[in-house]
């Protein structure tokens, strides 16, 4: 996928330069701590377990360049992108810290004109945007396999002409699904990275249609360490982060 290219090619200099400190591998969030102060956060995507091993290999990634945990954002294996995921947003915590903030998601509404005359296809469900926009009567379309909504064939279909405006979650980076679904987006549409995954880099979307990110940025990394250990999900994350974004239009 050239996305995870980009991702790694970006991130390859800064990963050489620092090392992980420590890496929680939650149940619905993994988070990466790097010795530079950096933190970051991805979902933990789980696919059926076969047995007790729920990785390839044993590696202890903590006291080692972060380089060696950045090669996974190229495995086959959705645990490994996981982590790897999560370093890159640790990598670029720094540059994250001066976006600007959207805390109840008024810019964007605002800059997707989210409103009833707006066709919107959500893929994974994000339960309080579906709320506020059942609220606002938008139309809504959602594909979200986990919990059996959509189908995919229909959901294409919406994409190719019906749809205004693709709310995409992040964690489609760890099912190698973004550029596929991406790309059955008509070209009048425009779309939205959503998701405490979400890496904030301009660079690694050039090449794909997308007009915003907008992800989660961590701000006490005791409390966000302590969550993710006890399994807890993003509403409990937000309560020590900042929820920012990225134009990239």
């Amino acid at each position: 996928m050239l996305l995870n290219e980009k991702l790694f090619n970006y991130f390859s200099d800064k990963s050489q330069k620092t090392q992980v400190d420590l890496l929680c591998l939650g149940l619905g969030y993994t988070a990466v701590l790097t010795t530079d102060g950096g933190i970051g956060m991805a979902y933990t995507y789980f696919e059926d377990k076969k047995s007790c091993m729920a990785l390839n290999e044993a590696i202890d990634y903590e006291g080692r360049p972060a380089a060696t945990l950045l090669e996974k954002i190229k495995s086959d294996h959705p645990l490994e992108r996981s982590m790897a995921l999560a370093l890159i947003n640790a990598l670029n915590h720094e540059n994250t810290l001066k976006l600007p903030e959207d805390k109840d998601n008024t810019i964007l509404f605002k800059f997707f004109r989210l409103e009833p005359d707006t066709n919107v296809a959500m893929v994974g469900y994000f339960g309080p945007l579906v709320k506020r926009l059942e609220q606002r009567k938008v139309p809504l379309e959602i594909l979200d396999v986990s919990r059996g909504l959509g189908e995919r064939k229909d959901f294409y279909a919406k994409l190719n002409g019906w749809a205004d405006v693709l709310l995409l979650t992040s964690t489609s980076i760890l099912n190698n699904t973004t550029e596929e679904i991406l790309s059955h987006l008509h070209k009048g549409a425009k779309a939205a990275l959503l998701g405490p995954s979400t890496p904030m880099v301009t660079e690694a979307f050039e090449h794909l249609p997308v007009d915003m990110l907008a992800g989660t940025v961590a701000l006490d990394r005791d409390n966000i360490i302590k969550a993710v250990r006890h399994g807890m999900g993003t509403p409990v994350l937000h309560r020590f982060s900042r929820k920012s974004y990225l134009s990239l239009s």
